[in-house]
């Protein structure tokens, strides 16, 4: 049986990935069942040295990475060293989406590649270096096992595709072909069994980011989106208020940054200018004593 890694981080509840054992007074040699908890199967074993049984229970999925190893993967891929501003938010990011990444019910789609890339593209907005940001988030998306070719792509795809909409047409793509129109419908098929969707809050930045661009921010218009997507409206609008929490930190920690820099940054000019005034002093007392020896 392999081993199952458990990860403890704030914000979030539990992780299905976890191994669990405990001692029971049966009398039966092997039994396995499934929906104990949020483990995917549990097995009762005799123990050699007693009559009480063993309970194992863990996922039935055997290839899940650790969180560290997640990370190591990111810090392999990407060696320069971040800024703690944005490392910080970075560091908790790559946590909470390695567990949706790897819950049984998590399967890839354009609204949260959507959600995801406009959380890291707010993120490292002000970045030093625009290529540097790339790498990053090339990385980041790698040390996932997922393609960062294709979270741009279908972000620019679906980006595109809800400029052209109305608050009408928006809510109303299910009577209408296109291919993010089926994206949609996937997502609506799926969402109304809930074991086979995995809801995130960067899915529902991605929603957000939709209405933002079709010019229908109106609450009634989340609202109709989230019953024509069989998604739960108070989820979203719960994480809605996370991430705009999140950014309104995100920009006074960036003033506050902007603020030192500038403080250092005058601070070196002004040590430079005494240094070039006392060079000079020096210049010119040498020049004086050279020709008064004369």
């Amino acid at each position: 049986m392999a081993t199952v890694t458990s990860v403890s981080i704030t914000a979030i509840a539990q992780s299905s990935d976890r191994k669990f054992h405990t001692l029971l007074p049966l009398n039966f040699d092997a039994v396995r069942f499934r929906g104990v908890a949020s483990y995917d199967s549990c097995s009762f074993r005799a123990s050699s040295s007693s009559s009480r049984m063993v309970v194992h229970c863990m996922s039935s999925t055997t290839d899940v990475p650790p969180v560290s190893e997640t990370k190591l993967n990111f810090l392999k891929a990407y060696k320069r060293p971040i800024p703690s501003i944005y490392n910080t938010v970075l560091q908790e990011l790559i946590v909470q989406q390695h567990l949706m990444r790897y819950k049984r019910s998590y399967r890839y789609n354009p609204v949260f590649a959507l959600g995801f890339v406009t959380v890291y593209d707010q993120l490292m907005d002000g970045y030093p270096s625009d290529e540097d940001r790339d790498a990053i988030f090339k990385a980041y998306i790698e040390a996932l096992k997922e393609d960062p070719a294709q979270y741009r792509a279908d972000a620019v795809k679906i980006e595109e595709w809800a400029r052209a909409q109305s608050s009408s047409t928006l809510v109303d793509f299910g009577s209408r072909e296109g291919e993010v129109e089926g994206y949609l419908k996937d997502i609506a098929e799926r969402a109304g069994s809930t074991r086979s969707f995995s809801y995130s809050r960067f899915f529902a930045v991605g929603l957000f980011r939709l209405l933002e661009l079709a010019n229908a921010t109106e609450p009634i218009v989340l609202e109709k989106l989230c019953a024509a997507l069989n998604v739960n409206k108070k989820s979203v609008d719960r994480d809605l208020d996370v991430y705009r929490n999140l950014l309104s930190k995100l920009v006074q920690a960036k003033e506050l940054l902007k603020e030192y820099v500038d403080r250092e940054k005058k601070k070196i000019e002004e040590r430079a200018e005494e240094s070039k005034k006392a060079n000079e002093a020096v210049k010119k007392f040498s020049v004086e004593y050279q020709s008064a020896d004369r």
